[in-house]
């Protein structure tokens, strides 16, 4: 949270001291100008040298940049103890972050945590906790939801355990709408439906559809038809129960238009080399401040352009 200043105070652990100041004014400030005005007496040198160490931020956004706007609204904070700790990792990126909840965007093939047969330091898990550790060694992160390892897109960790247990006890209250979009296999000739079954599980681990009633969990997916071509359908995902596998089971068995690139469910191909489903948005009412959080990715180009171009522009 921000504040005009803070300074955290736990373990052995030299603390982060920073400030913190919102441009309150109708016009935009250059940042060298908005730093003097926080830092008082400290030299034009010194300013600079905590630019180029990346001890400024802009809206949460490191800069080095001494003449970047600061516009109206905007908040410039300034670590004087060290370098503000920067994600940067090539199969996920952080959509949004507070001192409660990390929002990322996954990338497909990535686990969100660890299984038996997979390394604990290979997920979405493992990668969060290295970063919010080099923040503070006694930082944490909590799972809430996951995504298979094949699909992409939206998904939220908890960094405080009053948000987890917020989020994973009011699930239902607290998720507004989860939106995929995937890229099935034919043309759909239903433009939208609702799909209702109950999903159950084999001995090998692979869920199947029934409509036998309380044969398994209930499972309700909502879809809609984007676009079509080339002997394929981009279709919008809409959860009203989240179960394993639910949208690839209910694509391939009830629609009977399985998921592109989906083997383990019966697809035919796999043009574009991936599973063709992205967890498209999430919204949901933050934890702690109930505040309504809305998040939105575009659509995958490579799933726009197989119903645009077909294979031929995909390989």
């Amino acid at each position: 949270m921000r504040g005009k200043e803070r300074q955290t105070q736990r373990g052995g652990w030299k603390e982060d001291y920073i400030k913190a100041k919102q441009n309150t004014g109708e016009t935009a400030v250059g940042l060298m100008e908005f730093m003097q005005g926080m830092a008082g007496d400290v030299k034009r040198n010194q300013l600079k040298t905590w630019l180029k160490y990346n001890q400024v931020m802009i809206n949460g956004i490191v800069t080095r940049q001494f003449d970047a706007p600061v516009e109206p609204g905007q908040w410039v904070e300034i670590n004087f103890t060290r370098p503000f700790v920067v994600f940067s990792h090539h199969r996920m990126s952080i959509v949004y972050e507070d001192d409660h909840i990390i929002v990322v965007n996954k990338g497909y093939g990535l686990l969100s945590m660890g299984t038996d047969s997979v390394r604990k330091d290979e997920t979405a898990y493992a990668i969060l906790k290295e970063y919010v550790k080099k923040k503070h060694p006694m930082n944490k992160i909590f799972i809430i939801h996951r995504l298979d390892r094949d699909t992409s897109g939206l998904m939220m960790f908890a960094k405080s355990m009053e948000a987890k247990e917020a989020m994973q006890h009011n699930w239902n209250n607290m998720v507004i709408s989860r939106n995929y979009v995937a890229v099935v296999e034919g043309v759909v000739e239903q433009k939208s439906g609702v799909i209702r079954s109950w999903l159950n599980e084999t001995s090998q681990y692979e869920v199947y559809s029934t409509q036998e009633e309380g044969n398994g969990q209930l499972a309700i997916t909502r879809y809609n038809v984007l676009d079509a071509g080339h002997g394929y359908s981009l279709v919008e995902f809409s959860l009203d129960t989240g179960r394993k596998n639910q949208i690839r089971v209910h694509a391939a068995q009830e629609m009977k238009h399985p998921i592109v690139g989906d083997r383990k469910y019966g697809a035919a191909s796999s043009p574009i080399h991936r599973l063709a489903l992205h967890a498209r948005t999430l919204r949901f009412a933050h934890p702690i401040t109930r505040e309504d959080m809305n998040f939105e990715l575009p659509i995958p180009s490579r799933f726009a352009g197989l119903v645009k171009y077909g294979t031929n522009k995909n390989k």
